[in-house]
């Protein structure tokens, strides 16, 4: 070791000078003594060890030569993971969906499209929203619904016609798609605790298709008819009907009993008229007085009412024609109805 005094600062630098009996300490730093060759390596002085037959490379695997400093430790194999539970490459493999609550999940959403039935959708229950598609053109008119949609964090895109056909399933989509909840229909007890002292309800009978629906509800929110009781009530939220009552389904309500019968026993019950339909018997009504509070039973126009509905009726009535053609269409049939109702108890 040589000390040598350095400046007027008065501190000694040591040094520390390796001589050839502390091969021991070769390498080692001297203050904390780590560092080093092995012990293994230092038998001979300066001299390495040979490497012969029993020895290992660096890295080998031979589990007899505990002593090495280079030997691989083997560690168990962790865990397998759950294989029942497919993982999609999410953070922490946690984006695994249930297969049956996707299933829930698209059963309690729909798609509606068109410019006006998407625009009454948003000033009527914006919340219901879940996604939208918009082609540029149509965003200057939709800029209140963009800007609620930004700042309730749901998710929308301005995509090409192609794309938008792509999301809504359809070549009609006017421009616009809404990716929205479906409402479910309202018990027929919890509408007549609400009614009033003037109800038109509708009761459709196995009445599926969707431009006959929209054109219906287009016609009751015209003449001021809030309800239809309907077997399904997710027949009156697909984009096909929805978008034919051009904003028109936002102003109905469906109506569910335990079965389309038993709803039409409890609105008797209740006071209301059941008034049946039908092409070709029944009184003419231009001759017919509607109650102010009347149900207006309809059906399909091949097979018209069931039996079980048509014996339902209070009061049956007829809309007289040429006879030209066998009956009206259902849509066209419910906006005369409504029409003579609303004449004559507006």
């Amino acid at each position: 070791m040589n000390d040598e005094f350095k400046g007027k600062s008065g501190k000694v630098k040591v040094m520390y000078v390796r001589g050839d009996d502390e091969n021991d300490k070769r390498g080692q730093n001297p203050r904390t003594g780590k560092g080093g060759r092995p012990a293994a390596a230092r038998q001979d002085g300066n001299r390495r060890p040979s490497r012969n037959a029993d020895d290992k490379p660096r890295g080998g695997r031979d589990s007899g030569h505990s002593d090495s400093p280079w030997r691989t430790v083997s560690r168990a194999p962790a865990a397998a993971a759950d294989d029942s539970k497919p993982d999609h490459g999410g953070i922490s493999g946690k984006s695994y969906i249930d297969p049956e609550q996707l299933r829930r999940q698209r059963l309690e959403e729909t798609r509606v499209y068109g410019e006006n039935a998407c625009q009454a959708l948003f000033q009527s229950r914006p919340e219901c929203i879940v996604r939208a598609w918009f082609v540029q053109e149509v965003t200057p008119r939709f800029r209140e619904a963009l800007r609620w949609m930004a700042a309730n964090r749901k998710a929308y895109h301005v995509v090409d016609e192609a794309e938008l056909a792509k999301a809504s399933g359809t070549e009609h989509h006017g421009g616009v798609c809404f990716l929205i909840k479906k409402r479910s229909g309202m018990p027929v007890s919890e509408w007549l605790a609400d009614a009033g002292e003037k109800d038109c309800v509708l009761a459709l009978e196995d009445i599926g298709n969707p431009h006959n629906l929209g054109g219906i509800m287009r016609s009751c929110a015209h003449f001021g008819a809030k309800g239809l009781l309907v077997d399904d009530a997710s027949l009156l939220e697909s984009g096909a009907a929805v978008r034919t009552a051009e904003g028109g389904a936002e102003h109905v309500q469906a109506i569910s009993g335990e079965s389309f019968v038993a709803g039409l026993d409890a609105f008797r019950k209740a006071g209301y008229t059941i008034v049946t339909t039908s092409s070709h018997k029944g009184t003419p009504l231009a001759r017919v007085e509607l109650p102010a509070k009347v149900v207006l039973v309809l059906g399909q126009e091949r097979d018209g009412l069931s039996d079980s509905a048509w014996q339902k009726g209070d009061l049956s009535v007829s809309i007289g024609g040429t006879g030209k053609v066998e009956s009206l269409n259902v849509s066209v049939a419910t906006g005369v109805l409504l029409a003579e109702w609303w004449r004559q108890n507006s």
